[in-house]
């Protein structure tokens, strides 16, 4: 592949991840109120379904990762990402008019199934990425990620004048728009000498799982991504529902406030990932970010309830969190072959998805239990992040202990 076709190929692929970035936030400012809807129960109330919408998402993601990345180390990666890309983008209109609850939990069942996409987008940035630019290349996919948390929250908290619904509609146009695009421009990154066969028994999600034994020690990275994913659910579900019962904030407020918080990841991933982790290294940047990520979780449980304004300061030492991920990426990526990264990826999204699986139902009991036994109590509000903070400690601890010695094997 020619140089200009590499960065070609490298924007539709962060378009994409972007996308299913979009399809992630766009949802969340109106998302209390379209579940209220379709479940037809009062604000509190949807709280107790929030999470199995969530959730129901990154099941079928967990399912099909291990599937999507060992079909386009078969296939390619070119016919498997087009065909995410359109599948989402079809699922986003039956969504716009799901009846009721049911329906919108199957919606985003389907979307999980095509946003596994993430896993052949990462695996198609490692077959493009040399030695040196592979960190800033996987930082470019938090990036993508958090500019799409910028775009999703903020378009969707612009578009509540419209209804809970019309943002589903604004995704759906997006994603069919970069399919088309994508067919004009991507071109197969996986060369045919370079792809395998396609074996079931690593194509699901237990034989994923049990593909992590032959990292021998490096293995347990795998757990500080899950733990690590753990952890940034308790933002990616409480945040609305903090904000909105603690602070009283609308829905257009919850959006613009995600949008920051999309900005800063997208500043430390886009333009920062890589030069930190140039200086200190992948284990002292992944030992720095979780170290932030366990005080600044703290600090949002504790802001009183009269000073919101305080969730904007405490977002640019949070978004340094993300040069975690592309640190551990390239670890595992470098000691792996060519025609095994859409597996490796598989592996990642498996274990990002068990924990937005995971996520939504642990953090929203734990606000729905602590509000409900302790509703005078002001810790309860921040509950999900006390919890949290407990899990990005342990990551911490997890990563210390894995690559002690990570410099002397290098």
């Amino acid at each position: 592949m020619s140089l200009q076709s590499s960065k070609t190929a490298l924007i539709f692929i962060l378009i994409t991840i972007c996308l299913d970035s979009i399809g992630l936030g766009i949802i969340i400012p109106s998302f209390p109120t379209l579940v209220s809807e379709t479940a037809h129960v009062s604000i509190d109330e949807s709280s107790k379904y929030y999470g199995l919408v969530l959730g129901s998402y990154a099941f079928m993601q967990f399912l099909f990762s291990p599937l999507v990345g060992n079909l386009s180390d078969r296939f390619g990666r070119r016919p498997v990402l087009l065909l995410s890309v359109l599948g989402m983008g079809l699922d986003y209109i039956v969504m716009f008019f799901a009846p009721d609850l049911f329906w919108l939990v199957l919606g985003r069942a389907v979307s999980g199934i095509f946003g596994a996409s993430y896993t052949t987008a990462a695996a198609y940035i490692a077959d493009i990425s040399l030695p040196e630019n592979r960190a800033q290349n996987f930082g470019m996919i938090g990036a993508a990620f958090g500019i799409g948390f910028v775009v999703g929250p903020a378009i969707g908290g612009l578009l509540t004048d419209f209804g809970p619904r019309a943002p589903f509609m604004a995704a759906a146009i997006f994603s069919l728009i970069n399919f088309i695009y994508g067919l004009l421009v991507l071109k197969e990154s996986l060369p045919v000498t370079d792809r395998r066969k396609f074996e079931l028994k690593r194509a699901n999600p237990l034989g994923a799982l049990l593909q992590m034994g032959r990292f021998k020690k490096l293995k347990y990275l795998f757990v500080v991504s899950f733990l690590l994913i753990l952890t940034n659910m308790s933002v990616h579900s409480a945040w609305n529902y903090f904000t909105i019962s603690k602070f009283g904030w609308t829905t257009k407020e919850v959006g613009m406030s995600l949008a920051v918080v999309g900005v800063c990841f997208g500043i430390v991933q886009g333009a920062a990932a890589g030069t930190i982790i140039k200086r200190l290294g992948e284990k002292g940047a992944a030992s720095l970010g979780l170290g932030i990520l366990f005080f600044t979780l703290v600090g949002i449980s504790f802001i009183p309830g009269e000073m919101g304004w305080m969730m904007y300061l405490i977002v640019a030492p949070y978004a340094l969190s993300g040069i975690v991920d592309p640190a551990i990426r390239t670890i595992v990526s470098k000691g792996t072959a060519n025609n095994e990264q859409g597996e490796l990826q598989g592996v990642f999204t498996s274990m990002m998805s068990l924990g937005e699986i995971i996520g939504p139902q642990l953090f929203m009991w734990i606000f729905y239990t602590a509000r409900k036994e302790y509703p005078s109590e002001d810790w309860s509000y921040g509950s999900p992040f006390l919890a949290a903070s407990i899990l990005a400690f342990l990551a911490f601890i997890l990563v210390r202990w894995v690559l002690k010695d990570f410099k002397k094997e290098a």
